[in-house]
C-alpha cells in the first residue's frame, strides 16, 4: 500500500475498532543508510535517508483505564498501563509503543491514562528499513499533538531510543529515529554522533535507490557485532598511545594516521579500524562530491564501502556480494550492504529512469546464483509529521 492507502486504513480501523474518530494522526517513515557502516558508536558520521514508507499512528482519548493498542496488520489489540516498565506479554510490538509513552510522561512529569490507538505500516519486516524507529517516532508524535505538547525533535529521538533499549531490548544508535524525524524529499541527511548535530545533503531528484534483499536470515544479536565493536575500541586505545593529539574514538584519527600507525597496533585491531576510518573519511568525500554534482564519484564510493566491508569489517556475506557484484553489472551508479550486515539487504542506487530495468537485470543475475532476492523502489523522503489535515484521508 502506498502511503495514503495505509492512513485511510489506518484511520477506518480506529473508528470500526474504538467506535471514535482519531483525534490525532502521524506519519513516520522509516529508513536507509546510504554510506556511513558502524561508525555511529565510534563517534563517526553517516548519510541516511528516510524512505517512502512508514507507520501511521492514530490515537484518541478514552474513558477506559489504560492504554489500548491495535496493530491492524496482525489484527491485535494489546492494554497495558504506563506505571511501571514491565514488558507487555504476548504482543512484542506493544513495547515500543509502552517504552516510547513511559518516558514521554516521565519528561513532561505528568501521568498519561486513558488512549486507544491505532497503526499500521507499509514498511516490509526484515528488509533492514527500521520499522521500529518509525513507529516509535509516529508513536511520538501522534501523543505529543494530542496533548498540545512540545519536545525537542533530538530528545525525541533519544526517549525513542532509550524506549527501544529499555523496552524492546535493541541498544541501538540514534540513526533510524534521526532519519525518520529529520528526513528531506529528494535529499540525505548528514548526522554526526558525537555533536548530534544533523544537516540535510541535496540529492539530484533523478535519483533513487532499490533496497535488494536476498532474504539472508539477520540478527545482530546472534552475530559477531560485539567482537567488531570491541576491535574498534581497542584499535582506539592503541592509536591513542600512538598518535600526539587525544584519542577517544576512531573519528579522531585521520585516514593518514591510520595509515602510518596500522602496522603497531592489533592485525585483527587495524583491520576493524581501516573499515571505520575509511568509512567516515568516504562520507565527508560524499558530502562534496553530491555538493558538486559528481554522482559517478559517490556511486564508486559505496562500492568501495561495501569492498571493505568484505576485506576489513567482514560483516557481508555470499549473497549480499552477489546482489553487489550484480548492481555493478547491470549499471546502477553505486552499491553496498546497508545496516549492520552479516546478512541483511543491499541498497542500490539508480537513476529513476533506469530503476526497473537496473532492478530486472538484478534479480535475473542473483537467479543465477539461486538467489531470488525481494527488489522495493525507494524515494528519499520528507520526515516524520503530524496531519493536520483528515479530509484527505477520509475524515470529516
Amino acid at each position: 500500500m502506498n502511503r495514503e492507502n495505509v492512513i485511510q486504513t489506518a484511520v477506518a480501523a480506529h473508528v470500526a475498532m474504538f467506535g471514535q474518530q482519531s483525534e490525532s494522526i502521524a506519519w513516520a517513515p522509516g529508513r536507509i543508510e546510504v554510506l556511513g557502516n558502524h561508525t555511529d558508536y565510534n563517534d563517526g558520521t553517516v548519510l541516511s535517508a528516510a524512505i517512502n514508507m512508514g507507520h501511521c499512528f492514530c490515537i484518541s482519548r478514552s474513558t477506559r483505564c489504560g492504554i489500548h493498542a491495535l496493530a491492524v496488520d496482525v489484527e491485535q489489540v494489546a492494554k497495558f498501563e504506563l506505571t511501571d516498565t514491565e514488558k507487555v506479554e504476548g504482543a512484542g510490538w506493544a513495547n515500543y509503543i509502552k517504552g516510547v509513552f513511559y518516558y514521554i510522561q516521565e519528561h513532561l512529569g505528568k501521568p498519561i491514562r486513558g488512549l486507544d490507538c491505532t497503526f499500521l505500516g507499509s514498511i516490509p519486516m526484515g528488509a533492514g528499513l527500521s520499522s521500529s524507529a518509525a513507529l516509535e517516532v509516529a508513536a511520538a508524535y501522534a501523543l505529543l499533538d494530542l496533548l498540545s505538547e512540545t519536545i525537542d525533535k533530538k530528545e525525541i529521538a533519544s526517549l525513542c531510543r532509550k524506549a527501544e533499549h529499555n523496552f524492546a531490548g535493541t541498544n541501538c544508535g540514534l540513526l533510524d529515529q534521526f532519519s525518520s524525524i529529520f528526513g528531506r524529499e529528494h535529499g540525505l541527511i548528514h548526522s554526526d554522533f558525537r555533536s548530534l548535530e544533523v544537516s540535510g545533503v541535496d540529492l539530484a531528484t533523478d535519483v533513487e535507490f532499490l533496497v535488494v534483499n536476498p532474504k539472508v536470515k539477520h540478527s545482530l544479536a546472534d552475530s559477531p557485532y560485539n567482537e567488531r565493536r570491541e576491535r574498534c575500541e581497542q584499535a582506539a586505545a592503541q592509536l591513542a598511545d600512538l598518535l600526539p593529539h587525544k584519542v577517544t574514538a576512531l573519528r579522531d584519527v585521520s585516514w593518514e594516521e591510520f595509515e602510518s600507525c596500522k602496522e603497531q597496533i592489533a592485525p585483527q585491531a587495524a583491520k576493524r579500524a581501516a573499515h571505520v576510518v575509511g568509512e567516515i573519511t568516504r562520507v565527508e568525500s560524499g558530502v562534496d562530491a553530491l555538493a558538486k554534482g559528481d554522482l559517478k564519484a559517490f556511486g564508486k564510493m559505496l562500492f568501495e564501502s561495501h569492498q571493505s566491508s568484505i576485506d576489513n569489517f567482514e560483516n557481508s556475506c555470499a549473497e549480499l556480494d552477489v546482489v553487489v557484484d550484480a548492481a555493478r553489472e547491470a549499471g546502477a551508479l553505486g552499491a553496498r550492504l546497508s545496516g549492520g550486515g552479516f546478512g541483511g539487504a543491499a541498497i542500490v542506487m539508480v537513476h529513476t529512469a533506469e530503476a526497473k530495468v537496473i532492478g530486472e537485470k538484478i534479480r535475473a543475475i542473483c537467479k543465477t546464483k539461486e538467489i531470488e532476492p525481494d527488489i522495493i523502489e525507494i524515494t528519499p523522503s520528507a520526515g516524520a509529521r503530524v496531519l493536520s489535515s483528515f479530509c484527505e484521508y477520509g475524515v470529516v
